[in-house]
């Protein structure tokens, strides 16, 4: 049994988290999520309990300084009760599980979520840096308390934003103890980290956060965590920080809380893999069932019209040139560089250009960064420069023409991120952007999963159709399909259908 420093103070707690108890954590075992209000917001019930690891050198004391690496805008912080494990436990029982526990204290499971698109969900960059698991400050015996009801609370800068008991856990301690044991051996001293409630959200440098444990007149006391800013870069030859608004949402909790627009997180993988899926003529097709016919963006040609992309819409804005408001607007940092250095992956910047195609709206160099940043695509109703080099990267750009001409021979970047018209269509930051060889679509992002499932059956449909002209039929009554080949198509989906004649025979 491990020996903790004997350390009596006014809140009961008997024993402190030291350095040794730190040495001694040879292991420390996280859990994804187990409290329900957590599931809720992350709109995800795991059936069974999921872990990851954290190396040992992330684990801190109480008081410690946590730094935000350089270069990351994501630090978020989980309160979390942690598991000491007090004797080895491999292949136990639940009903013998909680035995092998020492004691119970509080930790905070900090992470960067700038790293977690490199991770491949080992969560290894994002969660294991120095100091991003603090535990303590005071250790609470095993067996002086009931797990199923103990109290976590987690303040930032003093305001209470988590504050969750273990109830109701989806997974209590016990469980997640015989259940690790099974393939692995707790060693004593490990920790396991057993989730967090709803509230965990972002820190910035200055900030404090505080996390305690308690239950009945026992406490951890408060474990309290001082942000910092890092100061030194990530090196090139690394994956470096990357953030989109997906990681923004799921680091702050909401779409909300991350000052994001409502809506605009509706492109969920497999929606965009079922976009990919369909052809842009029977989603125009679907679109004018719907009355919109004025969705699609007209008269541009591709750098790469093999390329399909669907992405969400970023905006980008010009207004007619006039010298005055050039030299306020159209130097330094100026709107066409902030959409571009702010664009995330998997989006696609669409520019107002008015149909322009007497200058550039985009060049080498900002397309190149556009890539760089994960872009999707570049939309402009205008002209484009640099054309063999914008044609040989691997974003697609699509544009009016080819034209030699700066940019401020005909506009000045106004604008990002607000309503505007490209190619003859409204484009609003959060639309679903599809475009290939066919042409280009704007969804509105409300009506992109019923329009998409009636794409699916409509060319189940038309396959068909195709069959059946192959095979010799007529078209008539087959397209559009009459009440008798409505049932043979039912027959032909059912598999049971005879591989020729018409629905006449």
């Amino acid at each position: 049994m491990i020996v903790y420093d004997f350390v009596p103070d006014e809140e009961t707690v008997l024993e402190h988290v030291n350095g040794d108890t730190l040495a001694a954590a040879r292991k420390v075992v996280a859990v994804h999520i187990n409290y329900p209000s957590r599931a809720a917001q992350r709109g995800r019930t795991p059936a069974q309990p999921s872990y990851f690891l954290k190396p040992s050198s992330s684990l801190a004391l109480s008081g410690s300084t946590v730094e935000r690496p350089a270069g990351c805008e994501l630090l978020g912080y989980e309160g979390e009760i942690a598991l000491v494990i007090g004797k080895a436990a491999r292949r136990v029982g639940i009903d013998d599980a909680w035995s092998h526990v020492a004691a119970v204290t509080a930790s905070n499971d900090l992470g960067v979520y700038d790293l977690r698109y490199a991770d491949k969900g080992s969560n290894l960059r994002s969660k294991g840096g120095d100091g991003f698991t603090p535990v303590g400050p005071g250790l609470i015996p095993a067996d002086a308390v009931d797990p199923a009801n103990l109290r976590i609370r987690t303040w930032h800068n003093g305001e209470l934003v988590q504050d969750d008991t273990t109830g109701d856990l989806l997974f209590p301690f016990a469980r997640l103890v015989a259940d690790l044991s099974q393939l692995l051996t707790l060693e004593e001293g490990d920790i396991i980290l057993t989730g967090t409630p709803a509230g965990a959200s972002v820190a910035k440098p200055g900030d404090v956060l505080e996390v305690e444990v308690s239950a009945g007149g026992l406490t951890t006391g408060r474990l309290v965590t001082k942000v910092e800013a890092g100061t030194t870069p990530f090196a090139d030859f690394g994956a470096g920080p990357k953030v989109d608004d997906l990681q923004r949402e799921e680091a702050y909790g909401s779409r909300a809380a991350a000052g994001l627009p409502a809506g605009a997180g509706v492109l969920t993988p497999e929606l965009k893999a079922k976009l990919e899926s369909v052809a842009t003529a029977t989603l125009s097709s679907q679109l004018r069932k719907r009355g919109l016919n004025n969705v699609s963006i007209d008269g541009l040609q591709a750098t790469r019209p093999d390329r399909r992309v669907v992405g969400l819409a970023r905006t980008l804005r010009y207004v007619p040139n006039r010298e005055d408001l050039f030299k306020t607007h159209g130097g330094g940092f100026n709107a066409q560089k902030r959409a571009i250095d702010s664009v995330n992956e998997g989006e696609i910047l669409v520019m107002e250009a008015r149909g322009e195609k007497g200058t550039g709206t985009v060049g080498d160099i900002l397309a190149l960064r556009a890539q760089v940043r994960g872009a999707a695509a570049i939309i402009t109703d205008g002209g484009v420069r640099d054309y063999t080099a914008v044609a040989g990267l691997e974003m697609p750009t699509y544009f009016a023409n080819p034209h030699p001409a700066v940019l401020g021979r005909r506009h000045i970047p106004w604008d990002t991120d607000i309503t505007i018209a490209c190619g003859g269509a409204t484009v609003q930051p959060g639309d679903i952007i599809v475009a290939d060889s066919d042409g280009i679509l704007v969804i509105p992002p409300a009506i992109a999963e019923e329009l998409v499932d009636d794409c699916i059956a409509q060319e189940q449909e038309e396959t068909f159709i195709f069959e059946m002209v192959k095979q010799g039929n007529s078209v008539d009554g087959l397209y559009p399909m009459n009440a008798a080949w409505q049932a043979r198509y039912k027959e032909w989906k059912a598999g049971n259908m005879a591989p020729v004649g018409s629905a006449d025979d």
